[in-house]
């Protein structure tokens, strides 16, 4: 009998080889979008932001051989949102310290530069952080599902219909619609614990 093949590595331990290209492009592919909206939500302008992408990524690089995880301590997210919101800080107390550009008043710089709440922040992180994993992961699932599978699943998950209606809009029995979102569920949460072990 064949060997079974191996327990796919987790995301983070194969980051721990720079030479790991698809794991790297993978993880820049999921959190590059959840850092720039969360800097765009903390004040950052599009280049800032952008830039902020790219020094969270150089520190994920450096200090990766040095994170460990383990859930009792903390999980991945918050690692990754202690670093983000660190560097996000920096550059407030950095545009803090320029001059005011020419037609921008001290108020309104006041203002765009408050930052939310510890909490406010947190809660937003944590929501993106969940969305930006559901996301990547029925982009990456959705094509090896059947499209009236994936509708069954859509409409009652997503758009929160009744299975019933579901069932006579696709033209399928109530239990089908029911089986289709199980299905769909599972492999989308079997897609995300491939990168987050944590789910």
């Amino acid at each position: 009998m064949a060997e079974a093949a191996p327990t796919r590595l987790s995301l983070l331990v194969r980051l721990r080889n720079s030479d790991d290209t698809d794991a790297w492009s993978q993880f820049v592919e999921i959190y590059s979008p959840l850092i720039f909206s969360f800097a765009r939500r903390c004040g950052l302008q599009d280049s800032d932001a952008a830039d902020l992408v790219q020094e969270v990524m150089g520190e994920v690089a450096k200090s990766i051989k040095r994170f460990e995880y383990d859930p009792q301590i903390g999980k991945f997210r918050s690692w990754l949102y202690k670093i983000a919101k660190r560097k996000i800080s920096r550059i407030h107390k950095k545009q803090a310290r320029q001059p005011i550009a020419s037609g921008q008043s001290g108020a309104f710089r006041m203002i765009a530069n408050q930052p939310d709440s510890h909490n406010e922040v947190q809660e937003f992180w944590d929501r993106e952080y969940q969305r930006h994993l559901i996301d990547w992961a029925a982009e990456n699932v959705r094509p090896h599902i059947k499209e009236a599978t994936w509708r069954a699943f859509w409409l009652t998950s997503v758009e929160e219909q009744s299975p019933q209606e579901v069932a006579e809009q696709l033209g399928m029995s109530v239990g089908a619609v029911y089986v289709a979102k199980s299905r769909v569920t599972k492999r989308l949460a079997e897609k995300i614990r491939e990168i987050d072990d944590s789910q």
